[in-house]
């Protein structure tokens, strides 16, 4: 049975640096970068027997939006419903309750999200990014 905790001081930032250098949105990023994300977000870990086996970060003002970044599930253990339990302690957490617009980006997993209310932009002509790499 896994645990999810919000509480930092628990996370393995090793763990989470790791694997975010083998993902194809994280490439590159440093140790401290990583510290300096997890620092600033509502951050969400996922552990098996104490080990860190998943982790995903909101950036939020806890009133009106969320934005979910870096959610993983370490691959020796995909396939047990992990995400699913992570995105519903996610979706289920009581100081995220009032965001009305919560967003992402994924290349890989629609299905996953789609389950959990996540669809296509309504209005994509209202959405603007600026991207710097």
């Amino acid at each position: 049975m896994i645990t999810i905790s919000t509480d930092k001081s628990k996370l393995q930032v090793d763990v989470i640096h790791q694997f975010l250098t083998t993902t194809y949105w994280a490439t590159g990023r440093t140790l401290q970068e990583v510290k300096k994300t997890i620092e600033t977000c509502f951050c969400f870990g996922v552990y098996l027997n104490e080990k860190q086996i998943g982790f995903a970060r909101i950036a939020t003002d806890y009133t009106v939006f969320a934005y979910i970044m870096d959610v993983f599930i370490l691959p020796e253990y995909r396939g047990k419903g992990y995400s699913k339990q992570l995105m519903k302690a996610i979706n289920e957490e009581p100081q995220l309750q009032s965001c009305n617009v919560w967003m992402l980006k994924t290349s890989d997993a629609h299905n996953l999200y789609k389950q959990f209310g996540y669809t296509e932009l309504k209005h994509p002509e209202k959405v603007m990014e600026r991207l710097l790499k």
